[in-house]
């Protein structure tokens, strides 16, 4: 059974978040399809974060539209990924600094 179409790309464009589920449907894919592929950096349509600490180890995503959109209809290019992925890599270290900085703050005003 296809699912290609349940969403139109204005539909997928208005989202204020795109879970694998809902991008799997658009693209006509399972989602473990959706969630593995972003894991390892075959399926361009966003990125996946792991998370691991002490008491857990799990994956978030984070979709964005026009890539998802794009890679549908076969429009993204490397160059435009490898430029994005950049751009995502220095927003995702200086997310990591500021909650340094907010966990460093914290500390101080409990003691």
């Amino acid at each position: 059974m296809s699912r290609v179409g349940r969403y139109t790309d204005e539909e997928i464009r208005s989202l204020p978040k795109i879970t694998c589920k809902i991008a799997a449907d658009y693209l006509g894919i399972a989602p473990m399809v959706v969630s593995i592929g972003m894991r390892n950096d075959r399926l361009p349509i966003g990125f996946a974060i792991h998370n691991e600490d002490r008491y857990s180890d799990s994956w978030s995503y984070h979709i964005i539209a026009e890539r998802l959109i794009a890679y549908k209809y076969g429009r993204i290019k490397e160059v435009q990924i490898q430029s994005i992925e950049k751009n995502l890599e220095t927003i995702i270290s200086q997310f990591e600094e500021m909650k340094k900085d907010l966990v460093f703050l914290l500390s101080e005003r409990n003691e």
